[in-house]
């Protein structure tokens, strides 16, 4: 890490959606290489922020933004596992992104703290998340949080006409005590 830089975390409201939008589409284009060009250079922000809208409306996934110098930097969204085969009492990361511009700053490992802070209230076992198998630099950081890969797990898919891999990760938790779950 270079640097910490300093941000704030709090859940995202309907203003946040365009910027986490804007932030979603930055964080895949930096996936050249891994993705086609041609998908990611057609990535819409205006398509993703109607997304975004809905999940701060519906409250499904639970989200939080990450807040520097006034904008929003980054975001987490979690919830229930949404995996066929997952345990009851798992949750799931369904996404942790940052802008490029916020990356090694120690953004990121804030909002995986705070994420898990939420998770552990809802009396949850493990949280499991998926990430690209050619993206090393997420790998490292989700080992780095004490996830391990689940090889068994590798699935294949097509996005914007190419086939991409994905592995899942696993973390346990230890035992919390009562107070709910992510549904």
């Amino acid at each position: 890490m270079n640097s910490i830089r300093p941000a704030t975390i709090e859940p995202a409201a309907l203003a946040h959606c365009r910027e986490i939008a804007e932030v979603h589409v930055l964080s895949w284009q930096a996936y050249a290489g891994l993705l086609a060009a041609e998908y990611l250079s057609a990535l819409s922000i205006d398509g993703r922020e109607a997304g975004w809208r809905e999940a701060v409306v519906k409250g499904v996934p639970k989200l939080l933004v990450a807040m520097a110098d006034g904008r929003v930097t980054g975001f987490v969204a979690f919830g229930p596992s949404r995996d066929k085969d997952a345990a009851p009492g798992a949750a799931e990361i369904w996404a942790l992104y940052l802008a490029p511009s916020s990356w090694s700053q120690g953004i990121g490992r804030t909002l995986w703290l705070a994420a898990l802070e939420h998770i552990r209230t809802q009396a949850c076992n493990s949280v499991s998340l998926w990430v690209l198998a050619g993206n090393e630099r997420a790998r490292r950081f989700y080992a780095a949080a004490g996830f391990a890969p689940e090889p068994a797990s590798m699935r294949e898919f097509a996005i914007g006409g190419a086939r991409v891999s994905e592995l899942r990760y696993v973390l346990g938790l230890m035992p919390a005590p009562p107070g709910g779950n992510m549904k």
